[in-house]
């Protein structure tokens, strides 16, 4: 396992930059977002520039790029929103075969037309379920023609919430490029830190060697996100079932400011060490 963290994280369009910036605060790969070289996050399309330009940050740096952030909401209640954020999937994915990055971040998505991160109670109805197996299937299928994987994140307030509903699409879309990125902190929402560690302990046997990536922040008692180590998450107990059963990806910070970044960067590496 390695440390990595959100390059955007570091601010900046310049991925020499950005990357080196990671790289001093002590990471040795990233999760890339094209915001990171002055796009939007989900562009129509990349300018081979842009493109020459991360393999020459990459090769300076020497930080690897471990998945690319491509999440649009995939059961937006207009088709067209959805339809759109398909095309521009292809074109990620097509860009990453082409990086050698080998899984792409998605968001399973809410009925909510406004911010794909908030909740909806039409997020658990049937017509819901269907929309996402149906983009799903879609994006399987460009994942497999472009051998990268997809990694789907449970999150609280997403139709994909939990290690249940994760399972159940991966058997709803039985494609081996459907993956997990797992954030033990998207798994509850108000926890004490024996619950919380019992409910990240479950989801991580459940979903085992289907886990392609592992994302580190955490929850304060309140249930609001905190810096991972400041929280209810027990990481040690995390990582060390991580290890259990036999993940060795990257595990990857987030929603830190970046001078916070060296000091998670030495408690995971500690931790992974």
């Amino acid at each position: 396992m390695q440390a990595g963290i959100f390059a955007k994280t570091f601010v900046g369009t310049d991925p020499q930059k950005v990357l080196s910036r990671a790289s001093a605060a002590g990471y040795p790969c990233v999760q890339y977002n094209f915001a990171c070289s002055g796009l939007p996050s989900m562009p129509d399309a990349v300018p081979e520039a842009a493109l020459a330009s991360i393999v020459s940050a990459r090769q300076a740096t020497g930080v690897t790029i471990a998945a690319l952030s491509a999440t649009y909401n995939m059961i937006h209640p207009d088709k067209a929103v959805r339809n759109a954020g398909t095309a521009r999937l292809e074109l990620a994915l097509k860009i990453a075969a082409r990086l050698a990055i080998p899984l792409i971040t998605l968001c399973t998505g809410t009925r909510d037309p406004d911010d794909q991160w908030r909740r909806h109670r039409d997020n658990t109805t049937s017509e819901a379920w269907r929309d996402l197996v149906t983009e799903m299937e879609k994006a399987a299928a460009m994942a497999e023609s472009t051998g990268v994987d997809l990694g789907i994140e449970p999150e609280q307030a997403n139709v994909v919430q939990d290690a249940d509903s994760a399972l159940r699409l991966m058997r709803d879309v039985p494609s081996r490029a459907v993956r997990i990125v797992l954030d033990p902190a998207n798994l509850f929402e108000r926890a004490t830190p024996a619950e919380a560690r019992d409910v990240v302990a479950r989801s991580v046997e459940r979903l085992g060697d289907r886990i392609s990536m592992a994302h580190a922040k955490d929850r304060d008692a309140g249930g609001t996100f905190v810096t991972a180590g400041r929280g209810v998450v027990d990481f040690p107990d995390f990582i060390a079932r991580l290890k259990h059963v036999g993940f060795d990806g990257a595990v990857v910070t987030h929603g830190l400011e970046e001078r916070e970044a060296p000091e998670v960067a030495r408690f995971l590496s500690g931790l992974l060490a």
